[in-house]
């Protein structure tokens, strides 16, 4: 039996990415991460924001910033010093990972968070949707992001059924998620989904 990929009609989906691009612009929340798009900046932003509201992550980033301007600084900052800024944040796993990276990254990449998804994968703490993330907002690349709420997006949008957690209807809101995704506008569609 030949499976056909879950797609949007393409007449449609032209139409939903207009919709969802011209809502983003009109009332995306200006955030710091926001104000200029660099991986570094993105990096701690969308690890910081794993299983943490936004509204409770914008004081810690501007202060993380402040102490850790670079991924240089970061890499050279001790584990406590670390875990002292990443204080009040909780999951400091996710504090842990973001200094291992850090470190990884200035040995492995020249101090530069890597272009390619499977590269940037590899490093602690990060999985599909964060390396997405990454990839499409700090570098516009055409990657999708598919966390709870895009999921949830995805399924009322499509009225697809099912448990968005299942591997079948993950992996058809995977397909949704890239096939929405229009050329050169990655940045701006995955952050209107999330």
């Amino acid at each position: 039996m030949n499976r056909r990929r879950a797609q949007p009609d393409p007449q449609k989906r032209t139409a939903l990415q207009r919709r969802l691009l011209r809502h983003f612009r009109a009332t995306s929340r200006d955030l710091p991460w926001r104000r200029r798009y660099t991986p570094y900046r993105i990096l701690v932003a969308e690890l910081m924001l794993q299983q943490t509201q936004v509204d409770r992550v914008v004081d810690f980033y501007k202060r993380w910033m402040r102490r850790f301007p670079s991924i240089k600084a970061l890499a050279a900052a001790p584990l406590t010093d670390v875990l002292k800024q990443w204080e009040g944040l909780g999951y400091y796993r996710r504090a842990r990972h973001l200094h291992r990276t850090a470190k990884i990254i200035m040995k492995e990449h020249h101090g530069r968070v890597p272009r390619d998804l499977k590269t940037l994968q590899a490093l602690p703490g990060i999985g599909r949707y964060t390396a997405g993330a990454i990839l499409s907002i700090a570098y516009n690349l055409s990657l999708p992001v598919l966390d709870g709420n895009v999921a949830r997006v995805l399924c009322r949008l499509f009225a697809v059924r099912g448990d968005p957690s299942t591997s079948a209807t993950s992996k058809k809101l995977w397909a949704l998620a890239e096939a929405l995704i229009p050329d050169s506008l990655a940045r701006d569609c995955n952050q209107a989904l999330m």
